[in-house]
């Protein structure tokens, strides 16, 4: 009988110990958002509400924040309406192959910059085995031959599977249209004609041809159109990893990567990144898809930080640098 007590009694303890557990676990999963968006941690508050505001599920920082509390924290670490000081220094060139790699740091992020002299030599690379899956942008580099890339369009995600088998809006390659879910309406694109002009803003499927469009992905907002700052608001983008494309009066190719979700590097707003283009002298520039997506692959090396812990992402798009 003894025995059978103690049996019981240790039982009774396991139990306690795991519903003891189970329930601050729970506790805690329910209290995380109120800690993190109504504590005193700044550096997480940003951080978080960077993340979130640029994924599927912004709502999440709005149920919690008012927008000017929003837009206090986004326009916390930058004045959007002014160039800054010039923060890059040079890290790898190599004249040889027409190509310049930069490192960049401003205020909050980390990053790279790529210089291509030749635009001509910008392509779009699209998976292979679209509408079934992506590839990596290491992949795609690959496959197409090209000594850099970095990922480029959005993409859409019908079936729920998340695995980068949709680009969406307009992707065009070579002055073909391969693939577009926008219809007749006027998607953002960040393009390149077949004089190696960037192209940034709408554009219909029309324009394609009358422009004659050779590589484009779908993506926005603009950040520089014609020399003109582009039309963007800080707090709805956040702060997080960026990818964005400009273009120099000469004919410089600009591609920022900037990484971010990191204590080292928690990422950039658009006005920053509007900031790094006007230092280099843009005159026409575009926001990429950013986030998780943001890489740069140079030579078969990611060389930046991307913030998946899984890796590289399966995308549906990338630009990338053909040789000379």
């Amino acid at each position: 009988m003894k025995k059978k007590k103690i049996k019981s009694k240790k039982k009774f303890k396991f139990k306690k110990v795991i519903v003891f557990v189970m329930f601050n676990i729970i506790f805690t999963i329910i209290l995380a958002p109120f800690i993190i968006f109504w504590g005193p941690f700044e550096a997480t508050k940003t951080l978080a509400v960077g993340s979130v505001l640029t994924s599927r599920h912004p709502q999440v920082v709005k149920a919690f924040l008012s927008d000017d509390q929003i837009d206090e924290i986004v326009n916390k670490y930058n004045n959007t309406d002014s160039t800054s000081d010039n923060p890059f220094q040079i890290t790898v060139s190599d004249a040889s192959s027409g190509i310049t790699i930069e490192d960049i740091k401003g205020q909050g992020f980390k990053g790279k910059v790529m210089l291509i002299k030749n635009p001509k030599r910008i392509k779009v690379a699209v998976t292979k085995d679209l509408e079934v899956t992506g590839e990596r942008v290491s992949d795609l580099v690959k496959d197409a031959g090209a000594v850099a890339g970095i990922n480029a369009g959005g993409f859409a995600d019908p079936n729920g599977s998340g695995n980068g088998a949709f680009p969406d809006g307009l992707t065009v390659h070579n002055g073909e249209i391969v693939h577009n879910n926008a219809g007749n309406v006027s998607p953002d694109i960040v393009a390149l004609d077949k004089d190696g002009k960037l192209i940034v803003g709408q554009i219909t499927v029309d324009d394609i041809k009358k422009k004659n469009i050779q590589e484009a992905v779908y993506f926005w907002p603009a950040l520089i159109k014609d020399g003109k700052k582009g039309v963007f608001r800080d707090a709805e983008w956040g702060v997080a990893p960026r990818t964005a494309i400009g273009q120099k009066a000469d004919g410089t190719i600009i591609l920022v990567v900037i990484d971010g979700r990191q204590l080292s590097s928690i990422g950039a707003k658009m006005s920053d990144l509007y900031n790094i283009f006007m230092n280099y002298g843009a005159i026409n520039a575009g926001n990429l898809d950013g986030g998780s997506s943001s890489e740069l692959v140079y030579n078969g090396k990611v060389i930046n930080k991307p913030c998946d812990i899984f890796g590289e992402r399966y995308l549906p798009t990338a630009i990338v640098v053909m040789p000379e």
